[in-house]
């Protein structure tokens, strides 16, 4: 899995949860990449949409957006097909915003805002990297301790 392992690691014979980094997050993405360069977006987007524990690895998981703003494909199925581009942040950010400028301008980026966590419900600082691909963006994110 490249630069994206995350998981355990062994301290004093007991396992800690080991936080993803900004390095993973920008992993995951091309790592997205490559394999929609080699089985095309639909593959990728039933992979996001099925929780595929390669693009989906608890607060670290894939989602694409086209380049207007619409979610395509999220582990939060009920956000496809919205246009949550004016939906602020905790801080009132326009976020989204943000993320479609990085897409439609230099291709990759990173963007800072605060985000529900889902693996312990609380709004915290996130930092989500955004990677075009064609005609979509991939985005990873990662929260900030």
């Amino acid at each position: 899995m490249l630069a994206c392992f995350w998981g355990a690691a062994a301290a004093g014979g007991t396992a800690a949860a080991a936080e993803p980094s900004e390095k993973d997050a920008v992993a995951l993405a091309e790592k997205g990449a490559r394999f929609m360069r080699l089985k095309g977006k639909e593959e990728m987007i039933r992979r996001i949409i099925a929780r595929d524990p390669e693009y989906n690895q608890g607060a670290l998981y894939l989602a694409m957006r086209d380049l207007g703003g619409i979610t395509v494909a999220h582990p939060t199925v009920a956000l496809i097909g919205k246009d949550l581009r004016d939906v602020p942040d905790a801080d009132g950010k326009l976020f989204r915003h943000e993320m479609i400028a990085i897409a439609n301008g230099p291709g990759r980026g990173w963007v800072d805002y605060k985000f529900k966590n889902p693996v312990n419900g609380k709004v915290e600082a996130k930092t989500t990297y955004v990677l075009r691909i064609g005609d979509v963006a991939l985005e990873a994110g990662v929260y900030k301790h």
